[in-house]
């Protein structure tokens, strides 16, 4: 199947490319494909290139990556270079997931059927740069992901369309965004189809309440303050899967990875923060309210062990106690 609609696609991480993945395969011609500029990564910090770049690589498509689009911001001569390419690049619509820069007004107004962006949460719950732990971390019984027409807004503009699914119980950020990538990709090429065949999309301006703002996550949260629910640990451990994990640090300044957990009623009246039992089944550690069996562990340069297998090399005991953080 080939489709004349002709697709700028602007995108960074493993979301975005199952989306160019999809357009790509359903026969959308793509004639310019933006990502992030190449970031060192992994051990070697060697220049890595976006998984968005590495597909268009695979696939011949042109690609650009202008560390900025703002001719007011740092990169001046760049921004201006990228957006005479824009321009010179003939297209019909832009489409954006996940790109990581901020696109001016100039931009938005240069395809003539203007910007669908690609957004994982229900808009307007969860705007801005990490919807998808967020929504986790929140106790979210449900999320989603909605096509919308872009503004200068941050996730403000008008919604074309969504697809919701639960958030289990065991759902973590990478089992759910695999999910969401999926649904983002399915529901952006049903979007082109229809905008080839029509075009134009209807869509319906974002409620004005239920606003809700995802800032991105930081290194700094990994930490666990034993005194909050233990409910509420056990969502941040799968919200923080697989960035940047949960991070417990022993009296004795040691530090323990936790990529698992679940909420379990307390035995006794431990401070939070104690080691109340350790077993095959679990490090059970009191909590400012029940307590959380660790299932999952990472000893620093070690690999994510079962409980079980993490023991085997362990000297956790019942007894002793993970460091509070400074309250925030």
């Amino acid at each position: 199947m080939s489709h004349s609609l002709r697709v700028i696609f602007a995108g960074t991480p493993e979301f975005a490319a199952a989306a160019l993945a999809a357009i790509h395969r359903a026969g959308f011609p793509v004639p310019l494909v933006l990502t992030q500029p190449d970031r060192p990564a992994g051990r070697g910090m060697k220049l890595q290139a976006s998984p968005v770049k590495r597909f268009a690589q695979e696939h011949g498509l042109d690609v650009a990556q202008p560390p900025s689009l703002r001719r007011a911001g740092r990169f001046p001569a760049e921004a201006a270079a990228a957006i005479e390419q824009l321009r010179a690049t003939p297209h019909d619509v832009m489409v954006v997931a996940a790109y990581g820069l901020i696109l001016p007004q100039e931009v938005l107004d240069i395809a003539p059927l203007g910007c669908i962006n690609i957004h994982a949460s229900l808009l307007p719950r969860w705007r801005g740069a990490a919807p998808i732990h967020r929504a986790i971390e929140a106790g979210d019984a449900e999320t989603g992901i909605t096509l919308m027409q872009m503004d200068v807004g941050l996730d403000t503009g008008a919604m074309i369309s969504e697809a919701r699914t639960p958030i289990s119980s065991d759902d973590t950020t990478a089992t759910l965004h695999d999910r969401l990538a999926q649904d983002g990709a399915r529901l952006i090429v049903d979007a082109l189809i229809e905008l080839e065949r029509n075009g134009k999309l209807a869509s319906t301006p974002q409620p004005a309440d239920g606003v809700t703002y995802a800032e991105k996550i930081g290194k700094q949260e990994a930490a666990l303050d034993w005194r909050r629910p233990a409910a509420v640990l056990a969502r941040q451990v799968r919200a923080f899967d697989p960035f940047p994990g949960g991070v417990g640090t022993l009296e004795d300044g040691s530090s323990v990875k936790i990529w698992a957990a679940v909420p379990v009623e307390a035995q006794g009246d431990n401070a939070p923060g104690t080691i109340t039992e350790v077993s095959a089944d679990g490090v059970i550690v009191a909590c400012g309210e029940a307590a959380l069996r660790l299932t999952q562990l990472q000893k620093p340069g070690g690999k994510r062990l079962p409980v079980r297998e993490f023991l085997a090399g362990s000297t956790l005991a019942a007894g002793q106690r993970f460091q509070l953080p400074e309250a925030k």
